[in-house]
């Protein structure tokens, strides 16, 4: 009788693991490839990889079992890229500071005001629902794209270093570090953008642009714990809004996959390698703008507007 007991238990745990594995196992192998995707970007383009990681996770969750509510799916996917960016980003400024690239005074006078920004653009993406957010990152992603494929604001770049100071920076910090929240990106475009347009040189620049990453990653990720802390309907292994299972399958592919990036980008053609990613950025914007509020508002060619815009 016993062994009979100790047989029908090992079956059912066995069948057990297997429903798991059949429920989750696509999850995870899809974030496991979302990973390698994230860093092979992040590597060609010294970025965190958000770009990546936001749209990604927000697909999976939404079309996989196991995604938990679609009412929470975006503000799940910003809060888990602002977690993964915090290991890409150290990696990253580890490896410029051993160059000697990075511009510490740079990232002690910005840090404060980029952190304030952070804080305030979770707390406002906590208040927001998540077709609002879809909308928010895909018109952020559009103008990044745009920056990609004509970089018109270069042209106004000073010739000589002068980083904004004052009330200057505090505005500016604090925008960059809201902005980047909002997306659940790590800055690097924004901040690079920043630094050369004020004079600072591109080398130097996307080096301490890795560092603005784990500025906004440590508030960030913080911050989406705890205000998801115990929120209902979250996918299976989140803190908050941080999933640990994205998080660690993510890292450990983008920590592999970064360096080939890297080596990728030394070997092709670094504007066609812009205007490439500046085309995904503009098809991934039109993704996550087809389905949200602003495109909902907009009537088709020859029809009326939706009845709550018509006039009356």
């Amino acid at each position: 009788m016993l062994f009979v007991g100790v047989t029908s238990a090992a079956v059912a745990g066995g069948t057990g693991a297997q429903e798991l594995l059949m429920t989750y196992g696509p999850l995870v192998a899809a974030m496991l490839a979302a990973g390698l995707f994230a860093g092979l970007v992040a590597g060609m383009f010294g970025i965190g990889g958000g770009f990546v990681v936001v749209p990604a996770l927000m697909m999976l969750l939404t079309v996989l079992p196991g995604g938990g509510d679609p009412a929470h799916t975006m503000h799940v996917a910003i809060g888990t890229s602002l977690a993964t960016i915090l290991f890409t980003s150290l990696r990253s400024t580890q490896a410029h500071a051993k160059r000697g690239a990075v511009d510490w005074q740079i990232l002690k006078g910005w840090l404060p005001w980029v952190g304030l920004g952070v804080i305030a653009g979770v707390l406002v993406a906590d208040r927001v629902s998540g077709d609002w957010l879809r909308a928010i990152f895909g018109l952020g992603v559009g103008l990044m794209g745009v920056h990609f494929l004509a970089p018109v604001l270069s042209k106004f770049a000073r010739t000589e270093e002068k980083m904004p100071s004052g009330v200057a920076r505090a505005g500016m910090g604090s925008v960059l570090g809201a902005f980047c929240a909002l997306l659940g990106i790590g800055g690097g475009t924004p901040a690079v953008l920043i630094m050369t347009l004020n004079g600072v040189g591109i080398h130097r620049a996307v080096a301490t642009a890795a560092g603005f990453g784990t500025i906004i990653a440590v508030p960030g990720a913080l911050a989406s714990m705890a205000l998801g802390f115990q929120t209902p309907g979250l996918p299976l292994g989140s803190v908050g809004y941080v999933n640990m299972i994205a998080l660690v399958a993510i890292t450990v592919m983008s920590v592999i996959t970064a360096p080939i990036g890297a080596s990728m980008a030394h070997s092709l053609n670094p504007k066609v390698l812009k205007r490439v990613f500046g085309v995904y950025l503009l098809v991934t914007a039109g993704f996550m703008l087809s389905s949200s509020p602003l495109t909902a508002a907009i009537p088709p060619l020859g029809g009326s507007p939706p009845e709550h815009l018509s006039p009356t």
